[in-house]
């Protein structure tokens, strides 16, 4: 039996000064508080009541014993109550990891709107495109872009993501635009997210999602900085579209295979854990 809850019996019989008021009090049976009290004294190898038929009362060590367990006890009543209000209503601290380049899409509103609809909760965001472990790291919420291959973890869809292929006109020029996936096998690439040393391209065929390998003039796992990269003419660059949009628009960067892009990229929010979440890892990821 738990040291607290033998303890919580006793004061609660020291207090009521009856094992059957306790009993009821704790909605237990008088037998059940008799052990817990008996328990108790065998641990500490003393006599905690002195009992009659009538009464109940406190021995000497009995006193000592109420003295120095009630601040254990109200701390762990305080305690209870403040876990329980992690669980009820999103307060403390919520740990997120998120890559770079967040601050071009909404992200940014988002995060404001709910610091604001949840003011008890404390932001600690680290920005990262390197593998995060959740449970090593002490992360409690992981935004991540691209098709998640880790079974370990629990996602949750947050929003779609549109992905764009382009180079400068000069490298399509130079190189040929290309007209089906394969295509981009004779191409330079400037890959984001390479697997295993090998660079993948993302598309979808007929409705399937494939990944073409290619070769890669550079890797890197910040996709703005390829986006640099590939306005100087040096490759084409596969990358969500939103960082590539102002370049679209003024024509330095030419879109191809725009009916091959992938429709199933998505910003997820992954976490290790599915039960006993805080309240504000539920709010943030949608979790009920």
């Amino acid at each position: 039996m738990d040291s607290l809850q033998l303890i919580k019996t006793f004061s609660e019989v020291a207090a009521r000064g009856s094992f059957s008021r306790a009993a009821t009090r704790l909605r237990i049976s008088k037998p059940t508080v008799s052990k817990h009290v008996a328990e108790l004294e065998k641990r500490f190898d003393v006599r905690l009541f002195n009992r009659s038929t009538r009464a109940v009362s406190l021995t000497d060590a009995g006193q000592v014993l109420l003295e120095r367990s009630a601040p254990l006890i109200e701390m762990a009543a305080l305690t209870r109550a403040e876990l329980q209000g992690h669980a009820s209503r999103p307060r403390g601290r919520l740990r997120v990891t998120a890559p770079y380049g967040l601050e071009r899409t909404a992200f940014p509103d988002i995060l404001g709107e709910y610091m604001r609809s949840h003011p008890e909760v404390h932001i600690s965001l680290r920005v990262t495109n390197g593998a995060v472990d959740l449970v090593e790291d002490a992360c409690d919420i992981a935004l991540r872009l691209g098709r998640l291959r880790n079974d370990n973890l629990i996602v949750r869809r947050l929003a779609r993501v549109d992905w764009v292929l382009c180079a400068t006109p000069q490298y399509w020029a130079r190189r040929g635009m290309p007209a089906q996936p394969e295509d981009m096998r004779t191409h330079e690439v400037l890959s984001f997210m390479s697997h295993a040393g090998s660079a993948l391209l993302p598309f979808e065929v007929d409705g399937r999602a494939c990944e073409v390998p290619v070769t890669s003039r550079m890797e890197c796992n910040e996709p703005s900085a390829l986006v640099g990269i590939a306005l100087g003419g040096l490759g084409a660059v596969a990358v969500p579209a939103v960082l590539a949009r102002p370049h679209l628009e003024r024509g330095a960067l030419v879109p191809v295979l725009r009916d091959f892009m992938p429709r199933d990229i998505w910003f997820h929010a992954a976490y290790a854990q599915r039960r006993h979440n805080s309240a504000a890892l539920r709010r943030s990821a949608g979790v009920s």
